[in-house]
């Protein structure tokens, strides 16, 4: 008799940030926001048990997961017969190539994101952004908050700037704790990403414009003057049509665009 688990037994790992939906409403909600298409090639990052998926297999009938819990590999195959086709790669989502993955063509991003692991999976999203046509992601409502933070306000920062240089950042809804199995003790909210034409950004060196971003955001009370005194000095600065004495949030994200520019023409 075979021992393998035909159910989704296995309890939510605290050590994975494993919140597993279960609102009804909330996963139609999601469903909608992303809308999928005939021709889509969604990618889904960490299904968990499910509530994403299924209901996106019912509409698209075609799905690819990203899986690193070993133990609800096979019970996603399991369940998803009934649904449509699934493909599920068990790996951690910051080893996938996302850009392989697309094979010449793009593709769509979903997820509810471990809350310990969203800003570096965001990060690693943005490296391959020219192959994904959107995102859309459940995240801790404190980072969507941040992500499409304007200059200015308090959680405005290096992740508001290195977000909406590449894409637009477009919050949908929020999601209660109560939402979940077992509830977090924070709220969530959906965020939709949308990377923007390349022939738009403007930035002519990624990752001298990321240093820049994170020498400014090091230590926030720093002018701009002291904060990025490692890359250039006050002259430099000005000549890029930025004050010296101002602080990083400050800042539009066209400002540290021109900044980085100036920085890397000299």
């Amino acid at each position: 008799m075979s021992t393998r688990k035909t159910a989704f037994t296995e309890p939510a790992k605290k050590s994975l940030g494993q919140h597993f939906l279960v609102d009804r409403g909330i996963i139609a909600s999601i469903v909608r926001a992303v809308d999928p298409k005939p021709g889509d090639r969604l990618v889904e990052i960490g299904p968990g048990q499910g509530a994403i998926t299924f209901p996106l297999l019912d509409v698209h009938h075609e799905l690819t997961v990203i899986e690193f819990d070993r133990d609800l590999i096979f019970p996603l195959t399991e369940a998803a017969r009934a649904h449509g086709t699934l493909e599920i790669l068990h790996r951690d989502v910051l080893d996938v190539d996302f850009t392989a993955l697309a094979n010449e063509g793009v593709i769509r991003l979903v997820g509810n994101l471990p809350y310990n692991l969203s800003s570096p999976i965001l990060f690693h999203a943005l490296d391959h952004a020219p192959a994904i046509t959107d995102m859309t992601f459940m995240l801790q409502k404190e980072v969507v908050d941040r992500m499409a933070a304007e200059p200015g306000s308090k959680v405005y920062g290096r992740l508001s700037v290195m977000l909406q240089a590449y894409c637009d950042v477009i919050p949908q809804f929020d999601v209660p704790p109560a939402a979940f199995r077992p509830p977090p003790k924070v709220d969530s909210a959906v965020v939709r990403l949308v990377p923007r034409d390349p022939a738009t950004i403007g930035i002519d060196d990624r990752d001298l414009f990321a240093r820049v971003v994170r020498d400014a955001f090091g230590q926030r009370r720093k002018t701009l003057r002291n904060a990025l005194s490692q890359v250039c000095d006050a002259a430099m600065i000005e000549a890029a049509g930025v004050r010296p004495d101002a602080r990083a949030e400050q800042l539009p994200v066209a400002d540290f665009v021109r900044l980085s520019n100036r920085i890397g023409a000299t």
